[in-house]
């Protein structure tokens, strides 16, 4: 079975991660059934970024993003190349290490939501 690496995170994840993930489950799923509480202010219905995920390896073996997450990706902070939305991103039978940012936009947390 694939294994998902995190690597560290200051307040979600200070020690990194390691576990073995099925393939066809999404990262933010992956992420939030170990423990790790990544922000997933839409409810993981592709409408925000807070679940904005850097590939550090394993990013060509992920299938394509579709034309909404790319347009949503465009809005989050930090974006790389191998950047994706966790919860848009499969896992598939190649091992990944991923990055989560040290920041998020989060409009509904910090107010910009109540228009």
């Amino acid at each position: 079975m694939p294994k998902l690496s995190v690597l560290p995170h200051a307040t979600l994840c200070p020690g990194g991660a390691e576990f073995e993930a099925p393939a066809g489950e999404t990262l933010c799923n992956l992420l939030l059934a170990h423990g790790i509480e990544i922000e997933h202010a839409c409810e993981k219905s592709c409408a925000c970024t807070t679940c904005h995920v850097v590939l550090r390896e394993g990013f060509d073996s992920l299938e394509p993003a579709e034309e909404k997450e790319e347009d949503l990706l465009d809005k989050a902070w930090g974006l790389e190349a191998t950047s994706r939305l966790s919860c848009q991103a499969r896992m598939t039978e190649a091992d990944l290490v991923i990055e989560i940012p040290k920041y998020t936009i989060n409009y509904e947390r910090e107010g910009g939501g109540n228009k």
